[in-house]
This record gives structure tokens, sequence and C-alpha cells, in this order.
């Protein structure tokens, strides 16, 4: 079995790739992958060392949207499971180019690639945040679509090509839609890793509006286990939601960080909040169920690991932020990520 993994260097495809080629997952021992990643700042090399050196392990740098790559990479692969995605809600907000390139367009590129070379199965890695907000109760796979950001918005695309493509050509194609994940080696712009690093380093963390947003929130572990689950199980053309059952307003998960590195409120900025900001997530998990699914990782143990990760791996986030900061990646809007000391 050859497998394609396309934006594997990122945070949860590279976890995955590390699961699957330590044999983690049962019956899939035997596997050959391929990572095809462009090395975009969140992308990194440093994710998949622990892999690197084995002979099932073949890394190629190369964008999505580039045929010439596609044509040269995906001849000879049964899978094909894309990670690939620009994923950041703000940077999408001050400009949302990249992510119809990559997102859309990419997405396209490598679904005609996967029809021209008769892929046997393509999982598209996709996001609980197409389907909006909702104030009660939790999406099923068949609620509409009504993505509220321009990230979100290049996901539903996404989605909605690879049913085209399943229902005009036949395409075996799954797609996974996730809540807000965590763990670690997790580029530290995003919430979690975002307010750990600061409070390591005694900064202000920024916190939108009143705090209210609920968010879902599920272990990459358990993210990576749901996505090999569809790939083994799940029917073509089926859509199946991935959740962590743990639903959290950003006060109550800023309280649990606080207490877990010993910080105070004082620690907390509230800054005005962004534009068309969803309210709450959150995904009925029945489907994904039916195949076997439940999230083994208790929230509280997967913070505190997650803590102590980035807590003992300064030597991997710190570089990040340092390039950032050099102008090596573009900050988020109201530069928001790496807010300054109190004074």
């Amino acid at each position: 079995m050859r497998i394609l993994v396309t934006g594997g260097a990122g945070f949860i495809g590279s976890h995955y790739v590390r699961a699957l080629l330590r044999g983690s997952y049962t019956g899939w021992e035997d596997v050959e992958v391929t990572v095809l990643d462009k090395l975009t700042y969140a992308g990194n090399l440093a994710n998949l060392a622990p892999v690197a050196g084995l002979p099932a392990f073949t890394f190629v740098r190369g964008d999505i949207v580039d045929d010439r790559i596609l044509e040269d990479v995906v001849p000879g692969h049964d899978v094909i499971i894309n990670f690939a995605a620009e994923s950041h809600v703000d940077r999408s907000i001050e400009d949302a180019a990249d992510f119809v390139t990559t997102n859309v367009m990419g997405v396209q590129r490598l679904l005609q690639a996967a029809l021209r070379h008769e892929i046997r199965t393509f999982l598209q890695v996709s996001t609980d945040e197409v389907y909006g907000s909702i104030d009660e109760g939790s999406w099923r796979e068949t609620e509409p679509l009504l993505p509220n950001s321009p990230y979100s918005a290049s996901k539903a695309g996404a989605d909605l090509l690879c049913r085209a493509y399943h229902r005009t050509h036949g395409l075996d194609v799954r797609i996974t839609r996730s809540s807000n994940n965590y763990g670690p080696w997790q580029f530290p712009e995003k919430m979690i890793p975002l307010f750990i690093t600061n409070l390591i380093d005694d900064r202000e963390i920024p916190l939108y509006g009143d705090g209210g947003n609920v968010r879902e929130w599920l272990h990459v572990d358990d993210h990576c286990r749901g996505i090999q689950l569809v790939l083994a199980k799940g029917a073509p053309g089926e859509t199946y939601n991935v959740g962590g059952g743990i639903e959290l307003t950003n006060v109550e998960l800023v309280r649990r960080l606080l207490d877990a590195l010993g910080k105070g409120w004082d620690r907390v900025r509230q800054v005005r909040d962004r534009p068309g900001h969803d309210r709450r997530y959150s995904v009925d998990t029945t489907k994904i169920q039916g195949l076997g699914y439940r999230p083994e990782i208790d929230f509280e143990d997967g913070l505190a690991a997650v803590v102590r990760w980035y807590a003992e791996n300064e030597n991997w986030w710190r570089p990040l932020i340092a390039a950032a900061h050099a102008g090596d990646a573009v900050r988020p809007p109201h530069d928001e990520w790496r807010s300054p000391t109190r004074e």
C-alpha cells in the first residue's frame, strides 16, 4: 500500500504520518508513505524527523497547485490523504488569496490528478467551520454549509468539489470534518500553543471579545485515529464528523491554562473581537461512531501533557517565533499572537 500525504509536514498531517509509520494502526503496518509539502511557514521538517530515516518514508517538497509536481508524485500511489491547507482564520481575514489558491484550486488539481492516475481512495481532511455557527445542538453531516470566514468558505468549496468528483466521475472521495485540534507540534499561532508559549515567557495572552465563544476540542491523536478509521471502513462519497465531545468557552480554556502554568488573570488582555467570529461549534459524531470511533484521550490529561510538551521543547517553538519576528512569516492581524510583555 502506497499512501501520498499532502501537507504532511504540518501539525495534523505530520502526526498522522508519525503514527502510521510507527505501526499505530492495526493492519496498516506494511505501508509506504510519500509526504508532499510546500513547507510554508507552518510546514516544518522537524515535525517529520522521528520517521525521516525510515525506508518506507519519502519526502517531496512541492505545491499541490503545481500540476508538474503532481504528475511526478501522484502515479503509483493507492491513496491520497489531503491535509494541505492554509488554515489560520485571522490570516484569511487579512488576505484570502492564498486560501482560495491552496484550499480550492489545490484540491481541484489533486482531485484531477487522482482521477487521471486512478487513485483508489481520496480522503479530504476538512473542518467543522464549514457549517458556520450553531447556537444549540450539534451539526450532522447533512447540514447545509454556511461558512462565515474566508478560511471556512475555502474549505467548504473544497468539500463541494470533492462531492462533485465523486458524483460526476465516481471517484472514491471521503471527507472528514473535525472540531478544534490540540496537541504537541502545533504551530504557535493557534490558540492553545500561543497561550502556552506566551505564558511560559510571562507575556500577556489576547482574548477576543468577551471570551464567550465556544469550541469543541479534540486531541490530534484522536483526530488521526478517526481519519484512519474512515480510510479503513468509511464509504465512498460520505462525510464523517470527528469530534472530541469537550465544549469550552474561551474563558474556560484560558482559566485552565492559567492554572496549569501558575499564572493569574492579570496575564489576560481582552482585545477587540475578530470580524465574523463564529459563536459556537459542535459536531454530532453518531455517524463515525458507527464505524467504531470513540475519542480516547481525556481532555484534562491531554491538555496537561501538551503544556508539558511545550515547556520541554522550547528548541522546537522558539525558532519559529524568532523567524516570525524576523519577517520570515507574516504576523496575523492585530499582531496579537505574540503580544508584548505587560509593563
